[in-house]
């Protein structure tokens, strides 16, 4: 008769799993705030571009511009606000911080800076990247296009390496 014996899943301790809970929740905070002060930008501009039509060209195409600009930063701010919920209830689970492609661990450094994500970094190394649209795909029809890929910005995150951004 054989025996079914089951690796018990590995996962982050409770103690881990607080600190970051603390750490999200401090995060989303913060971006709650940010995504009312941006809401509260965007509602000032379009306010003002009602009230003023001056008929100039170069002032309505700003203030259409300003409010693309900050309709896409609104976008962006939800959507970072719910994974950041998201990983809550992954931590009420107990299931924070496992890769949805390896079912391993997620280095605990990826996850205080992006402690959002879902991937590890070979996970996401691992995945097919979709195929990106080139300059000369808007006058082809047949081209590929995609909104899933994004390349992170690093700018300012000194010499980490891009894996450790996004999801």
């Amino acid at each position: 008769m054989a025996t079914n014996i089951h690796k018990p899943v590995e996962r982050y301790s409770d103690e881990d799993l607080a600190e970051f809970k603390t750490l999200i929740e401090d995060k989303l905070a913060k971006a709650e705030e940010e995504l009312v002060s941006r809401r509260a930008q965007l509602l000032e501009i379009s306010e003002n571009a009602h009230g003023q039509q001056s008929g100039d060209w170069t002032d309505e195409s700003t203030n259409h511009s300003e409010m693309e600009l900050l309709n896409n930063i609104v976008a962006r701010q939800q959507t970072f606000i719910q994974n950041l919920r998201n990983a809550l209830l992954r931590i009420q689970n107990k299931t924070y911080g496992i890769c949805s492609i390896t079912g391993q661990l997620i280095d605990k450094k990826r996850l205080l800076l992006v402690p959002h994500a879902t991937k590890s970094v070979e996970g996401k190394m691992n995945r097919p990247m979709p195929m990106l649209a080139s300059p000369t795909s808007a006058r082809n029809p047949n081209a590929v296009h995609s909104d899933e890929w994004r390349e992170a910005d690093t700018s300012d995150k000194g010499s980490i390496p891009k894996e450790f951004f996004g999801e």
